[in-house]
């Protein structure tokens, strides 16, 4: 079941982010001002999903939109308990975050990770679920460490006609060559 993250679930979103080995002390400290933010009502409440089971949390996505565009959004965080991986829950994650964000007419969701070797499992899951690298910043994070952009384009920009029958028709009887 995917349902909205509560504040009881902030312990345990942390020690799953640290148990994907993927998120350093720094990302770590940084999701916790994040949960802060979330819960003290500075972030809209409706961006963060966690799936849970009779074992706990599973897994959890974060996302929200990029500043300053109109249908661009970012997923920040997705992860998935490490026993838990390999069985389609990150995948269903990041298709109720698709599904959500289509419904809001967004256009376009984009995910930064790491170029190094250790991320290729991440960099591989994406490419799985349609996403294609736009852009590579290299050296980004560390030397050696490139940043990595994926982009899916999840609505088809809506192109306005203007609705003139004559200017149609002007330009079906006058085709460019």
């Amino acid at each position: 079941m995917i349902r909205p993250i509560t504040p009881d679930d902030t312990d345990a979103l942390i020690a799953l982010s640290d148990a994907t080995g993927l998120f350093g002390s720094k990302e770590l400290e940084e999701l916790v001002e994040v949960l802060s933010d979330y819960f003290g009502g500075n972030i809209d409440r409706d961006h963060f999903w966690i799936t849970d089971d009779d074992d706990g949390l599973v897994g959890v996505a974060y996302y929200a939109p990029a500043p300053m565009t109109d249908g661009t959004w970012y997923l920040y965080l997705i992860a998935v308990r490490p026993d838990c991986q390999g069985q389609g829950r990150g995948t269903a994650m990041l298709r109720y975050v698709e599904q959500a964000l289509t419904a809001r007419g967004e256009r376009v969701l984009l995910v930064e990770t790491s170029g190094m070797e250790s991320f290729e499992r991440t960099r591989a899951f994406y490419r799985k679920c349609g996403y294609d690298e736009e852009a590579r910043i290299r050296d980004y994070y560390k030397a050696g460490d490139d940043k990595i952009v994926y982009r899916k384009v999840l609505a088809a920009p809506v192109l306005v006609v203007n609705n003139d029958t004559e200017a149609l028709a002007n330009a079906s009887s006058n085709p460019i060559s």
